[in-house]
């Protein structure tokens, strides 16, 4: 059985990139793998819990000083000497430069790392991606935006760098007529638009932006804003200064967005820069017609005009008549738009379709860096033959 090793920072908190690694680290351990997560600090919360369940098992090196911790590298090479896992695939740049530095003092057959952002951030971000860059077999990114920036920046090599999007259980991720009714009953609106925006309170998602936006968009009409963090006091104050307290509801962390999203009846993300955001793959397979800003990591999602509509990052005039014209649209359209961008996340974005990628690309860099330790008939070959069946 081919072991994977999944690295990220932490799982205490939950957002994308995380949520991405919990979806990888279950499916690849339900296809017959053995596969054991590696989070740098934390606990691992619910999350570990969940992992386990699942037959994945969870390691935390309780890193209390970042990368300059020693006993974190310590732990890490003790465990990989023991468990030698057949992968190692880091998500998040401190589990990447860890993941890196970590194969030249204990032998990892192969050595992956996950971009996820398109932005390639501050001076001493892209120093530590430059620094290591030949150390990685292999580097994806979530998106195409994501993979151009960090190439034009100098930080990977092309010849190893390639795109594998996230994946969205979409069996999961669903339209449900009595979810949305008992929701909406909850939350006391009737015919009412409902909008819902989901996200950490952070300056890059720009809700100021929104908040802005929301003032011009037509009465009646309530925003649901999902997600907590520092900036939360600051959005609260600005919605009261705009006169919204009454429209709009800061729902703080959701661990269960799904009914909201089935509740709603349009998305919105006000975002300054993204990877490929997985909260609008989720709305999307919800059937949920969706208004972001046009910046790299969205505009490989939305097709304008036809799956979803895009407006300019920054101007709350552009968001407020993009988000205007959805609530005009007949409902009826609503749907149908909904229900293409539903299917297009299933065929391009379904956590299945993702998981043949990275098995795919598992077994590709297995077989070319060590022959002698094939990974066997399993769910590798059987998608190899599958593939050479079909061809």
């Amino acid at each position: 059985m081919s072991h994977a090793a999944i690295a990220i920072p932490g799982l205490d908190r939950i957002a994308g990139a995380e949520q991405q690694v919990m979806l990888l680290a279950k499916g690849l351990s339900r296809r017959g793998w053995r596969v054991s997560v590696v989070a740098l600090s934390g606990t691992g919360g619910a999350a570990a819990q969940e992992l386990a369940d699942a037959g994945v098992a969870f390691l935390s090196l309780k890193m209390r000083k970042g990368l300059a911790d020693p006993r974190g590298w310590l732990r890490f090479h003790r465990w990989l000497g023991r468990e030698q896992p057949d992968v190692l695939h880091a998500h998040l740049p401190h589990a990447a430069w860890f993941a890196r530095w970590s194969r030249l003092a204990a032998s990892v057959p192969v050595v992956i790392d996950t971009i996820h952002n398109s932005n390639p951030g501050r001076p001493g971000l892209r120093l530590g991606y430059r620094c290591s860059r030949w150390l990685p077999d292999h580097v994806t990114a979530v998106s195409e935006a994501a993979a151009t920036a960090h190439l034009a920046a100098g930080l990977v090599s092309e010849n190893r760098l390639s795109v594998v999007g996230n994946g969205v259980d979409v069996d999961r991720w669903q339209p449900d007529a009595r979810v949305r009714a008992a929701a909406r009953e909850e939350l006391g609106i009737g015919n009412e638009f409902l909008w819902l925006a989901a996200g950490r309170l952070e300056p890059v998602k720009d809700y100021p932006t929104l908040l802005n936006a929301f003032t011009r968009a037509p009465k009646p009409a309530h925003l649901l804003i999902c997600g907590a963090g520092p900036l939360e006091t600051e959005l609260r104050q600005l919605a009261v200064r705009l006169g919204l307290n009454e429209r709009v509801c800061f729902a703080g962390f959701q661990p269960q967005v799904r009914r909201w999203m089935q509740a709603a009846d349009g998305f919105v993300l006000s975002s300054r820069c993204e990877g490929l955001p997985m909260v609008l793959l989720e709305a999307r397979a919800c059937g949920l017609p969706v208004v972001a800003t046009d910046v790299p990591g969205t505009r490989e999602v939305i097709a304008d005009g036809e799956t979803g509509w895009l407006a300019p990052a920054g101007d709350p005039e552009g968001l407020a008549a993009a988000m205007s014209w959805l609530m005009h649209t007949p409902s009826r359209k609503r749907r149908a738009i909904g229900a293409r961008a539903r299917q297009r996340v299933i065929l391009q974005f379904s956590l299945e379709t993702v998981l043949d990628r990275w098995e795919q690309l598992y077994g590709e860099l297995l077989d070319r860096k060590c022959p002698s330790r094939r990974m066997g008939p399993t769910a590798w070959e059987s998608l190899r033959r599958r593939s050479a069946h079909t061809a």
